[in-house]
């Protein structure tokens, strides 16, 4: 099983910090799990201009392909303006329009208040549905309040966060045995 934790801003520290507790609490659990960590702050990712993602070449099609070739992705976003930033909208608009068919993917958020609490039901699962994204639909909401020091002091939000990882390893592999089971049934 390869899971993808995909922290989905290029600036500030809360959502990777919040990345790094997830990818050891996989590291934990799932120690057979292949977990691939894309900050997105690490990499220049062009734009998005309707080329198929396999002719962008460095870091925009490492990306790409490695968001293509995971089983589950985790996605970290924090939200700006009442919106999720434009670096994390890029990497939908790179993939094709069905780029998350089979793939599990949850959601992990961090925002300045709850305010913004809704932004994952009306922005992220529109665009992950439209996707085909099989979507774990409980999510992990963390306010600024939970950080300090690059660090999550909210017990509760870290057994949420434990729960997710749980959660999305059960969907996957629900998913592959489906698939599985399918695909005896038609001889492939």
């Amino acid at each position: 099983m390869h899971i993808v934790t995909l922290s989905g801003s290029n600036v500030g520290s809360k959502t990777r910090t919040a990345m790094d507790y997830t990818m050891n609490t996989i590291s934990e659990k799932y120690p057979n799990a292949d977990v691939t960590l894309i900050d997105l702050a690490d990499y220049e990712v062009q734009f998005s201009d309707g080329r198929n993602f396999l002719d962008y070449e460095g870091d925009t099609q490492y990306v790409a392909q490695t968001v293509m070739d995971a089983d589950a992705i985790i996605i970290g976003t924090p939200i700006f303006q009442a919106s999720i930033p434009a670096t994390l909208k890029n990497i939908f608009d790179l993939l094709p329009q069905d780029g998350l068919r089979d793939k599990v993917v949850s959601i992990l958020v961090t925002a300045g208040s709850l305010t913004h609490f809704l932004i994952v039901e009306q922005q992220l699962k529109p665009i992950l549905s439209y996707m085909k994204a099989q979507i774990v639909q409980d999510y992990v909401f963390i306010e600024e309040k939970d950080f300090h020091r690059k660090e999550i002091t909210n017990d509760n939000v870290l057994l949420r966060i434990d729960q997710l990882v749980e959660d999305t390893v059960g969907l996957m592999e629900t998913y592959r045995s489906m698939r599985k089971t399918q695909e005896e049934a038609y001889g492939f």
